[in-house]
């Protein structure tokens, strides 16, 4: 996100002498707070408040007005330390992010102490600069469980109370690796890229809660503190373990040990200034529409923006896999005469396929059925005779009867013939004369 300074321009590179004479401003499309107008005093809690970022960040919140919980982690800050910060307006805290306990435990006690949480910011982090192949389950598991787990923990333990408040905000610190991978840092990168991924859906889940949430990826971030170990205890690179190299990766030209080399490199020099950060991150917490994404530093910009412009590069050059070219493009009529050439030919070769499946289950059908259609003509050639034998049966009767009635009827006409003989042999009749009686 892009950002303004009142009233000269400057940049998170500045040092805290420019930073007096001017104050950067997040542009007004997120509705920042207006310089020199009174704020809502909010409510803090910043997990990993001793580190670089997180220590910057409670400071500028304590002096804007705000309420602020610091937290310290359990294994570098002794609650003796976390004692000598106690005031009205801040309550120091010990906690281990990886223990989903000791977080809730965090949030009762600052709402025991303020009355309310208006803000969580979660700074604390923890990588290993060595090969992928070089770290072991150990180192892995505890990068997880500090980056994404106790991201995990913190959400899920807060989220809650922030529904019932109907509001919240979350102020998640990434990275620029989980944006980009850095040779040397892929297990880091890992972990950046889930908790990327993690709030970025979340987000979308929380948001008819009127809760909000940004991930911010500051780039190369000093501590903005005198350079004299005794003055500050924190190491320059306090948040990461540099682990040796194998023999494979120990070559001083290795890629494995790019992150390596840029940390003796830079040493105390990074451009990006911790308290200027502090000051936009502030600022976003009081904004009215927050980003998602909130990058600090040029490097981050830089380098994200070149990442982003390689993947969009990778798009352009494959993308004609699964979309025809422009017409105007150079040699589009070729790519599509070819696309439907083999359009027109993948459904006859399917076609073809198809037609000889067919002719092969047609011929193993034939074959396993031969044995089956003799049997079939027998039993049929048998069923044919038998109706024959009972068709004669059943005409014999009929045959009988009607020869009977011819004989019959031979037999009559020559009675008749006999009878008409005898007829024509025998004399005349008299005619018979009437007798009268004697008188």
């Amino acid at each position: 996100m892009d950002t303004r300074s009142v009233p000269d321009t400057a940049s998170v590179a500045g040092s805290d002498v420019a930073s007096s004479k001017t104050r950067l401003q997040l542009p007004p499309s997120c509705g920042p707070p207006e310089p020199g107008q009174p704020t809502k005093q909010m409510v803090w809690i910043v997990f990993g408040g001793t580190g670089h970022m997180g220590r910057s960040l409670v400071k500028s919140a304590l002096s804007h007005g705000d309420l602020v919980t610091t937290v310290g982690r359990v294994f570098e800050t002794s609650p003796e330390d976390m004692a000598k910060v106690n005031s009205d307006t801040c309550l120091g805290l010990l906690c281990d992010v990886r223990d989903g306990a000791s977080v809730r435990r965090v949030i009762e006690r600052t709402i025991a102490r303020f009355g309310r949480v208006d803000c969580i910011a979660n700074c604390s982090g923890y990588g290993v600069i060595g090969a992928c192949e070089d770290q072991d389950e150990h180192e892995l598991r505890n990068q997880f469980e500090t980056n994404f787990m106790g991201t995990l923990h913190i959400v899920q333990a807060s989220l809650p109370y922030f529904r019932q408040q109907n509001g919240g905000r979350y102020l998640i610190f990434s990275s620029t690796s989980g944006a980009l991978g850095v040779p040397g840092l892929g297990p880091y990168c890992a972990t950046k890229y889930a908790v990327e991924g993690f709030v970025e859906a979340m987000l979308y889940e929380v948001d008819s809660f009127n809760i909000k949430a940004t991930l911010v990826e500051p780039g190369l971030v000093r501590r903005d503190e005198p350079a004299d170990p005794k003055a500050s205890p924190l190491p320059t690179w306090g948040h990461f373990l540099i682990k040796p190299a194998s023999e494979a990766y120990s070559h001083a030209t290795s890629p494995a040990l790019h992150a390596q080399r840029m940390v003796q490199w830079l040493g105390d020099r990074q451009p990006t200034s911790a308290v200027k950060c502090a000051e936009l991150v502030w600022q976003l917490a009081h904004c009215s529409y927050p980003p998602l994404r909130l990058l600090l530093g040029s490097y981050a910009i830089e380098s994200i923006r070149d990442r982003l412009r390689s993947v969009t590069e990778e798009l352009e050059d494959w993308k004609h896999l699964n979309f025809p070219p422009p017409p105007d493009a150079p040699g589009a009529e070729e790519l599509l005469k070819k696309d439907d050439n083999r359009d027109n030919k993948a459904p006859e070769s399917q076609q073809d396929k198809d037609k000889e499946e067919n002719e092969k289950k047609e011929e193993v059908e034939q074959e396993a059925g031969d044995g089956g259609d003799d049997a079939m003509e027998k039993e049929d050639d048998e069923e044919k005779n038998r109706e024959k034998g009972k068709d004669s049966k059943k005409d014999k009767p009929e045959t009988d009867e009607m020869d009977v009635d011819k004989e019959q009827g031979k037999e009559m006409e020559k009675e008749n013939k006999d009878k008409d003989e005898v007829m024509q042999d025998a004399p005349p009749e008299q005619p018979s004369q009437e007798v009268k009686p004697n008188d």
